[in-house]
């Protein structure tokens, strides 16, 4: 077993999930990239044929154990992004996310953190999302 393999499997077993070829393949897949994946995305680089539900369903329990979270955009579509201090329930992902408008990559910002906002008497807040468009390093350096 490499490392990889090693990782995957010590991640679902900390997370009280069994050790299944779906999950593996989609954990593997959020490890190997930098940049948050969409379901369509997992299903494309996957190579496997994974049903959409399957990949539903993994994405969904992942999001559940604090595995991942999820990022909505613009285009009312979701993107999926590997978490860093999560557990099960809750959710610490207060970065800034950053989404290219030259190459659509979707990326934590894990070290610019989130606004805290001052909400009105009487509001509570769940869950905030801060998105900035602009080009990615990547982008503009070429």
């Amino acid at each position: 077993m490499n490392a990889l393999e090693v990782k995957i499997a010590d991640v679902l077993r900390r997370n009280h999930l069994s050790v299944t070829d779906s999950r593996k393949k989609i954990l593997s897949l959020f490890l190997q990239h930098k940049d948050a994946l969409t379901h369509g995305d997992i299903e494309k680089k996957a190579g496997e044929k994974f049903d959409r539900v399957t990949i539903y369903r993994t994405l969904q329990t992942f999001v559940e154990k604090g595995i991942i979270h999820s990022i909505p955009t613009s285009d009312n579509a979701v993107r999926y992004a590997l978490c860093k201090d999560c557990t099960e329930g809750h959710h610490h992902d207060d970065h800034v996310h950053f989404m290219c408008d030259n190459c659509n990559a979707t990326i934590c910002l894990d070290n610019v953190v989130s606004p805290k906002m001052e909400l009105p008497a009487g509001y509570v807040a769940n869950d905030v999302q801060v998105v900035i468009h602009g080009i990615c390093k990547e982008c503009s350096e070429n």
